[in-house]
Parts: structure tokens; sequence; C-alpha cells
């Protein structure tokens, strides 16, 4: 892969103000004393940082792929740059993964947990500034470390349809048909087993990993499988519930921090009345239900469930939708 040059901002006397490679410093002008100077910290060979510089993953990637001919960003740390869903006790690791073809020696780089894999041309991108694996690909690499609940989140993240009112793209980052394929490319893969179990769970649908969460607690409890992003009736604008049983109208809806807003407050009320006007149970869970691992939720939606009026006609599949 041909490494991309980067010539970072001017710092005092010259240096720049984040990491940069020996090349680097000699595109500047700067010389062997002033890189062996107080303002300057060795890291490892051909990298440098400047003296006082605060941590950013995104810098420090930068400069380790740039000094690492042949290596891509990976594991955690393209999922952290990709903004990627992870659980809490990855969310905020500034550990730095980067990966090698499997011909090509392995990285011995202080700071570095280096990988040597087996990967395809499609599954490498291009970040303006560095080399980082898919999106799809790293949900596959992280495949070896995640429970199976955590993968099945990022999955939903990477099918799920965006909102162009909302999103600057219009396309998924991945396809349920492009993940299997890329599972079957890569059999002897560790993790692939469970790659193959979160594959099974993921469903286009689900906005947030509470949700996928709350359907995952659902399945595990015998509950029968919601509809996800169910519309009260057909027609642009209609009001939508998360998830849902149509057949006995009963609408599930997540409601996180971001609901506390008043604004947002006052949207999911009209969004919850008119629900309710046309007959349905609407059952909001919160936080709270997610700290518990959606155990009350469960109760709540079976109880639902058994009191709800059941409409035969949806129920077989004859009806409308409506």
């Amino acid at each position: 892969m041909r490494q991309t040059s980067f010539m970072a901002p001017h710092g005092a006397f010259g240096i720049p103000e984040i990491p940069f490679t020996a090349g680097e410093a000699r595109a500047r002008g700067l010389t062997r004393a002033e890189l062996r100077g107080h303002a300057v910290t060795g890291v490892s060979h051909g990298l440098y940082r400047p003296d006082g510089w605060d941590f950013t993953l995104r810098e420090a990637a930068r400069a380790l792929c740039a000094a690492t001919p042949g290596a891509w960003i990976s594991h955690s740390t393209a999922a952290r740059l990709h903004e990627l869903v992870l659980p809490p006790w990855l969310a905020d690791s500034n550990e730095l993964h980067f990966s090698k073809a499997r011909k090509l020696p392995q990285i011995r780089r202080k700071g570095i947990t280096g990988h040597r894999v087996t990967s395809f041309s499609n599954e490498v991108e291009t970040d303006g500034e560095f080399h980082i694996s898919t999106r799809a690909r790293t949900w596959l690499d992280l495949a070896r470390i995640l429970p199976t609940s955590d993968l099945v989140c990022m999955g939903d993240q990477l099918i799920r349809i965006p909102r162009p009112e909302f999103e600057s793209r219009q396309m998924p980052y991945a396809t349920m048909e492009s993940l299997r394929d890329m599972v079957g490319w890569h059999r002897n893969l560790q993790g692939i087993v469970r790659a193959r179990e979160a594959l099974e769970l993921m469903r286009v649908g689900a906005d947030s990993p509470p949700e996928t969460l709350l359907r995952l607690a659902m399945a595990d409890a015998g509950l029968p499988e919601p509809e996800l992003q169910l519309t009260l009736r057909k027609g642009r604008g209609a009001p939508s519930a998360d998830a849902g049983y149509r057949s006995r109208r009963i609408a599930l809806q997540y409601d996180g921090a971001h609901h506390l807003d008043e604004v947002q407050r006052r949207s999911d009320r009209r969004r919850d009345k008119a629900f309710e006007a046309a007959g349905w149970t609407v059952l909001i869970f919160t936080e709270a239900d997610l700290a518990d691992g959606f155990e009350a939720a469960v109760r709540r939606i079976k109880a639902a469930r058994q009191h709800a009026w059941t409409d035969p006609a949806i129920e077989s599949g004859f009806a409308s939708g409506n």
C-alpha cells in the first residue's frame, strides 16, 4: 500500500505539534540536535512526539501508520476511529492495534499490538491520512474478543438503513449479504463461529445498541420476534415505534438520554398519543431498564401480550397493515 505524506502544523522552533516520523522531520529540516533536544521525545524507531503532547488516538494512529510501512489500523483502534459501538470496557481504550498481511514480517514496535492477517483489498480503506480496516472487517476482527451480544450491536449498526434527513450518507455501511460473504472468505479466523452466531441474530432496523439488547432479551425470554421500526399506518411521516407487535397493537419505545431534551420529549409524547388514540398499548423503556438487562421490560411485554386483543386478520397475515 502506498503511504500518504502528511506535513504536521508548525509548533515552537519548527517542531510539529503532533507525533511525526523521521521522514516528516527531514522534510521540515529538523536537525538531529533538535530531535534529541528537550522539546522532542523519541517514541520508537523513526517516530517522535513533541514534549507535552496531549494524547489523541487519531494523531497517534496516523503517525504510527506512517512509520510502519505495509500496516493498517485495525481491531479496537479502528472501531474507535470509525465510531463503532463498543462495550464500556473497550469504548475508551487507547490501545493501538495494527495489522499486516500474513506474508509480511510481524510488527515489532513499542506501543503497538501487531497482527498478521489474511485480508482482501476491499477490507482496507484509506481515510485521508492513514490506512484502516473497513467497518465490516473491523467487526469481523473483533469477533474474537467481543461477546455475541456486543457483536450483534455493532453488526446492527453496520446494516441499519441511514436516515437522509439526519445523516450525510444514504447507504448502510454493510449488508447481511456482504457480511456473510466476508465470513465465508475467512473460515479459519479466530472468532468466526461467534461471527456466524451474531449474523443469525442481527436485524435491519435497530437504531441503537439498547434497541438491539432489548430485542435479544426478548428472544432469550422466549417472546416472538417483534417488528422493527413499526409504523402506525402507511404513508410518509406516520408515527413509528422502535419495535412492536402490530397484531396485538403493542408499541415498544426505548427513550435514551437524548429523549430528555424538552423538544424531543414533546415530539415523543405526540408520537405516543397517536398510537394510544388508535388503540395501541405503548410501553416505554429507559436507561433504568437497560441497567437491569431488560428483565423488568420483558415482564411488562409479556403482561401486555397476555392482555392485548389480537386482530385475527393481522395475525394470519391478511390485513393491509394499516
